[in-house]
């Protein structure tokens, strides 16, 4: 334990080097030297330079901050982490098969590449329009320089779409020169994912992929799914321009056949798997990696669905199982052979549903989700198979999400029905058990003896009842930092040294929300995704005292909306006289662009009526008034503190 003052990361504490050394010995770990050579198969090329630079000149991208990983596992890092970290760092282009290639270790997805008839099908151009670039130059230049004639977004997260402009210009896909192909839903789920949420969502992120975090082994490591997350990157979003709706859809991109599975609410709200018949080769998108994914993942999103999840690989095993000769995905390596892949959806199908139907089970005789959480274990077969390992997703995180999808976070026992908030119930805890100095006494012994966990616990209500209280900011640190070197998943090892790292030096202090999201995305949003996106900007106090409504005229979308607020919300609908809605007192009209600069506080509105960009039609004081006092939003709040 670290002395009061000492701000530094702490090494690891004798308990926590005497697990990971015995982790060390673990079963599944032996197959490690498999999953290295299936990582290292095909390797044509190695990255031309260790760093991917921005247009600005700083670098979005360094694999040589991942030098430190050539060593053995240290004390400070689980062991199976480790090995993870040292597999996500094989970096460059790989052949798959003859015509299919993939570029990994440059981002946190992966690139696959395919050689059509006269150019380029690429799948999944990454978080960053600059890694995206990056890996597309490293294919022309080992296979020859081609366009791309198709881009295939296997889901809505950013990761498997945000680069889209790093391979592709929007002209060419506006001529109908390149395809977008994407699953039914993706734009919606893409966009609303990273706007309603997008201000908390993007902050939490920071702790589940270690973006404030040094990169060492007493810091960043590896996320488990991939190295990490490109910083300071641009990101973009270019419309689909087909839709797969139905499982059986067959498509011939440029002399390619591709037979489309359909698979909503699995690892994305909108996602998909695909074959290649004529190759013998199946797409899992990132329903099938090398890891156990996230149910729940930990930046926040919609809980996934378990159940659906292991159907699907059911039946993209009946569809493809018996078809196949190589299997990939958008994160990690591939597996090839018939016998292999059969063997690889199986684990996941069987993983996925005995989380189900074991947290189910457990819930049914009346546990709640910690207690189902710590006492659930995978059998031999499942905790035995290196890809089932929790590098990424946990048992204890997957069995709480299963838990709230089916019953929610009430656990039906009233003394949990109304809990005093965190600050309020921090200051009865510490004065309950004594004052500060007595809670943090008691803690240091529990320190002493390893129970990290009941220190965390402890000291946080100390922390919360008083967050100028350094000596106990830097006992909660001490623990959270053991709790991370012993952690195996990646995002679960971030998310505690992000806290330790906090609770000694502060949160960061910005202004605003950031820089906001991009313009593809806020461009990609309907006129109701804004109208929504405004609703949740409205602060209660402005909006409570009067009823009030406006008709709102989008030109270059051709929409017309009857926006009413009244009891401190907003209803709108695209009735010209609605019921519940006061009869308007203005008309807005504007272009999507305008409005989505008022609804994001780019602009005001004195100033777009100034340059002619908006035209209101009756009293506009009211909603000079309304835009003046819209909550705005802070991307560095606190997490660790009150």
């Amino acid at each position: 334990m670290g002395q009061l003052g000492d701000l530094n990361p702490k090494p690891a504490s004798k308990l926590t080097e005497e697990l990971n050394h015995a982790a060390r010995h673990l079963h599944y770990l032996h197959g490690d030297d498999n999953e290295r050579h299936l990582a290292e198969r095909g390797l044509i090329a190695e990255a031309s330079s260790p760093q991917i630079l921005h247009a600005g000149g700083w670098p979005v991208w360094d694999l040589e901050a991942f030098e430190f990983l050539a060593q053995k596992a240290p004390a400070e890092v689980h062991p199976g982490l480790w090995a993870q970290a040292q597999r996500n760092s094989i970096a460059g282009l790989f052949e798959m098969a003859p015509g299919f290639y993939q570029v990994r270790g440059l981002d946190l997805a992966n690139m696959t590449v395919i050689e059509a008839e006269t150019g380029w099908i690429v799948i999944d151009p990454l978080t960053s329009e600059e890694t995206a670039r990056a890996a597309l130059n490293l294919v022309n230049e080992h296979l020859g320089a081609r366009e791309v004639v198709a881009v295939i977004y296997t889901h809505s997260h950013i990761d498997h779409f945000g680069g889209v402009r790093g391979v592709v210009d929007e002209d060419d896909v506006t001529a109908g020169r390149v395809q977008i192909i994407a699953p039914a839903g993706f734009l919606e789920a893409a966009v609303s994912e990273n706007i309603l949420a997008g201000n908390v969502m993007t902050r939490r992120a920071t702790y589940m992929y270690g973006a404030l975090l040094p990169k060492g082994p007493r810091g960043h490591v590896d996320c488990g799914l991939g190295k990490g997350v490109p910083l300071l990157a641009s990101q973009g979003l270019i419309a689909p321009t087909v839709e797969i709706i139905e499982t059986g859809t067959e498509m011939v991109v440029d002399g390619v056949r591709i037979c489309f599975q359909v698979t909503p609410d699995t690892e994305a709200p909108a996602e998909m798997n695909f074959h290649f018949p004529d190759h013998r080769i199946l797409c899992m998108a990132e329903n099938c990696t090398c890891t156990m994914h996230n149910l729940y993942t930990p930046r926040g999103a919609q809980v996934r669905d378990a159940l659906s999840w292991s159907k699907y690989l059911q039946e993209a095993l009946d569809l493809f199982g018996d078809r196949s000769d190589v299997c990939f995905a958008s994160h990690h390596w591939p597996r090839w052979g018939h016998d292999e892949i059969v063997e690889q959806i199986s684990i996941h199908r069987d993983m996925y549903r005995y989380l189900h139907d074991q947290t189910l089970r457990m819930a049914n005789h009346g546990l709640v989700a910690s207690e189902i959480a710590e006492k659930l274990e995978f059998p031999d077969e499942l905790a035995e198979e290196p890809t089932a390992r929790g590098y990424y997703g946990t048992i204890s995180h997957n069995v709480k999400a299963i838990y709230q999808r089916y019953l929610g976070w009430f656990d039906a026992n009233p003394a949990h029905l109304h809990n005093h908030p965190p600050v309020a119930a921090a200051k009865r805890y510490v004065e309950f058990m004594g004052g500060a100095e007595s809670v943090l006494a008691k803690a240091r012994k529990s320190f002493e003896q390893g129970d990290y966990r009941w220190v965390v616990e402890v000291v946080n209500h100390v922390v919360f009842a008083d967050p100028e209280n350094l000596e106990a900011k830097l006992l909660q640190a001490d623990a959270l930092e053991q709790l991370g070197y012993q952690a195996e998943s990646g995002p679960w090892r971030t998310f505690y040294l992000s806290g330790a790292q906090e609770l000694r030096h502060g949160h960061p202090v910005g202004s605003g929300g950031g820089s906001g999201p991009s313009s593809d995305l806020v461009g990609a949003m309907s006129v109701e995704m804004l109208i929504d996106y405004l609703a949740i900007r409205l602060r209660n106090h402005v909006s409570g005292s009067k009823a009030w409504s406006l008709r709102l005229e989008v030109g270059d979308r051709s929409e017309s909306w009857t926006i009413g607020i009244q009891r401190g919300t907003l209803a709108a609908t695209r009735k010209q006289q609605p019921d519940g809605i006061a009869h308007p007192e203005l008309t807005l009209r504007c272009n999507h662009a305008t409005l989505a600069s008022l609804v994001f506080g780019q602009k005001e509105l004195s100033e777009l009526e100034r340059l002619g960009e908006v035209e209101m039609d009756g009293r506009s004081d009211t909603l000079a008034e309304l835009f003046a006092h819209l909550d705005t939003f802070d991307i560095w709040f606190p997490i660790v503190t009150a």
